[in-house]
């Protein structure tokens, strides 16, 4: 979760990224990213695919998500001027659409449909609910239960 004050995205739950830097090509700039603010050393991360790119109105970026995955389990070590906390979500929890949906909220006055997921006890939002939405429902895909 994002501290609540940052100038951009203040107390959001997002996923770790930024900018990609000149020259950097974006599974760089994501690998950096995880780095920096949440401490996953690089050369412990296996990138096995990447998700579905697209723009976001609200940040002016374009988002390059990736997958990777690790032999053990992360040490996470936030960086404290930018992240509240780290939250883990269970897979089971992605793949349940019930935990998903759709809601409408104002955005700079006007009212916008904005995806979600709830986790826990937190709601997640908007680009990180559409990364997180379309992981599960790859996995689902992939390994979830054997057709009847």
């Amino acid at each position: 979760m994002r501290r609540h004050d940052l100038p951009h995205h203040p107390g959001q739950i997002s996923l770790p990224g930024g900018a990609i830097d000149e020259g950097e090509a974006p599974v760089d700039a994501a690998l950096r990213e995880a780095h920096e603010e949440i401490g996953i050393e690089r050369d412990s991360v296996r990138i096995v695919g990447a998700l579905s790119s697209f723009f976001v109105i609200v940040s002016n970026f374009v988002v390059f998500p990736f997958i990777g995955i690790m032999d053990t389990r992360p040490v996470f070590r936030p960086e404290a001027r930018e992240v509240a906390e780290v939250l883990e979500a269970p897979v089971q929890e992605l793949l349940d659409r019930g935990r998903t949906g759709w809601d409408r909220r104002p955005r700079e006055n006007i009212i916008v449909d904005l995806p979600y997921l709830k986790t826990g006890s937190h709601i997640v939002w908007g680009a990180t609910a559409m990364i997180l939405g379309e992981f599960g429902a790859l996995f689902d895909d992939q390994f979830g239960p054997p057709a009847r």
